[in-house]
């Protein structure tokens, strides 16, 4: 692998300075996607007849950070850049530059005004705006793409390599590049699709709607309503729930803290669709949850636990935080009057309990001071573990 990288990153220096050397013509794609075999990325396509016919505008799911080189090496098109800065590197990476940073509605003007030459290749567009493995689903489409013209032709794009998960989430496109030369091949399999008119009075939503139906069925997925902005609100979740201190590495706690959020899973880059159907609102699946922590936490007031899976949107996040003390309340029952009050220590809260955790050890008791950092972390746990059994009965 790291001797594939090693070459291959000599080869990709020449593979760019072809591409930048020879214009853009049949004989350009030929020699730079062989060039491309090389390299280990291998495109392949269906359905060829249907490519580029009278289309100006390609809708495509986002895989790679790479799809619209791989499309550009069997037609011509251009994709503008949406994010990131101008200059060399938008440029090198193939994007194609319009000067617009303001809104949307600006954006879809200048790309109706580029559309209106015909001298210019057809635009090549990601609904999706951000990037997925494409094994599970769709992001639901943004509308702004549909409003350019009114017709439309899908692209299925399906790619695969051996070892390495593609489009893991989070990873940078220069990730995405070395682990695309240290692997022996990446695969792209392109699906050209028959156009889709608008219908009459078609809104662009409903358009946008019924062009993902029919790449999801084409792709054998699922259409979901997860945008973009859902999968970066989830990904900080993550990272968040990560640097949580109750969830270090090897405790169960830990394993509590990582699991996926129950609304959205992109573990690993891979898209889950929600677990209510239908995209259910915001507070029914609060109050499902809240239920959930009631049951193990029954003296938690319920107003108390809504609070705070709205902030957390994880269960055990919210177990782990009532059982802390990170979240003060009031006991609802007097059963909750054996539990110390969430603004004790740690210590008070292990003596609380000793007696219902039998805990057959050599070590010194919890409320000694241990000399070895090591047994100081390991009676923490030890208290935390019986923290939770005791709330589980």
């Amino acid at each position: 692998g790291l001797c594939l990288l090693v070459l291959r990153v000599f080869i990709g220096v020449h593979v760019f300075l072809v591409s930048c050397a020879l214009p853009d013509s049949v004989v350009r794609r030929f020699i730079v996607r062989v060039m491309c075999s090389v390299l280990g990325l291998l495109v392949r396509q269906s359905d060829p007849r249907l490519r580029g016919a009278g289309t100006r505008v390609f809708i495509a799911n986002h895989v790679t950070p790479f799809d619209h080189n791989v499309v550009s090496l069997l037609t011509s098109c251009n994709t503008p850049a949406l994010s990131g800065a101008p200059g060399f590197i938008c440029w090198s990476r193939g994007f194609m530059e319009l000067g617009v940073t303001g809104s949307r509605a600006e954006l879809v003007d200048s790309l109706k005004e580029y559309s209106a030459h015909q001298g210019n290749p057809p635009l090549l567009l990601f609904p999706e705006e951000a990037a997925t493995n494409g094994r599970a689903g769709l992001l639901r489409f943004s509308s702004w793409p549909f409003s350019i013209l009114d017709e439309v032709q899908p692209v299925a794009l399906q790619v695969r390599r051996p070892l390495v998960a593609v489009s893991v989430a989070d990873s940078s496109w220069i990730t995405e590049l070395l682990w695309t030369f240290f692997v022996p091949f990446t695969v792209y399999q392109v699906r050209w699709m028959p156009p889709v008119p608008r219908r009459a009075d078609e809104q662009s939503e409903d358009f946008a709607l019924r062009v993902q139906e029919l790449l999801a069925m084409e792709l054998g997925v699922v259409s979901t309503r997860i945008t973009a902005a859902d999968r970066t609100e989830h990904m900080k979740r993550l990272r968040h729930t990560a640097r949580l201190p109750f969830a270090p590495g090897g405790h169960p706690w830990g394993v509590l803290a990582m699991e996926p959020q129950p609304e959205l899973c992109f573990w690993g880059g891979s898209l889950v669709p929600p677990s209510l159907p239908g995209g259910a609102p915001e507070d029914v699946r609060v109050v499902a949850m809240a239920q959930q922590v009631k049951e193990v936490l029954p003296h938690v007031p319920l107003e108390v636990i809504r609070t705070d899976l709205v902030q957390t949107n994880c269960v055990d996040t919210t177990i782990a935080n009532l059982l802390e003390g990170r979240v003060p309340f009031f006991p609802e029952s007097k059963e909750a009057g054996d539990l110390p009050a969430p603004s004790t220590s740690q210590a008070a809260a292990a003596s609380g309990i000793q007696g219902s955790v039998a805990a057959p050890s050599s070590k010194p008791a919890t409320k000694q001071f241990a000399k070895s950092p090591v047994e100081r972390h390991l009676s923490l746990q030890e208290r935390k573990r019986a923290l939770y059994d005791y709330a589980r009965r």
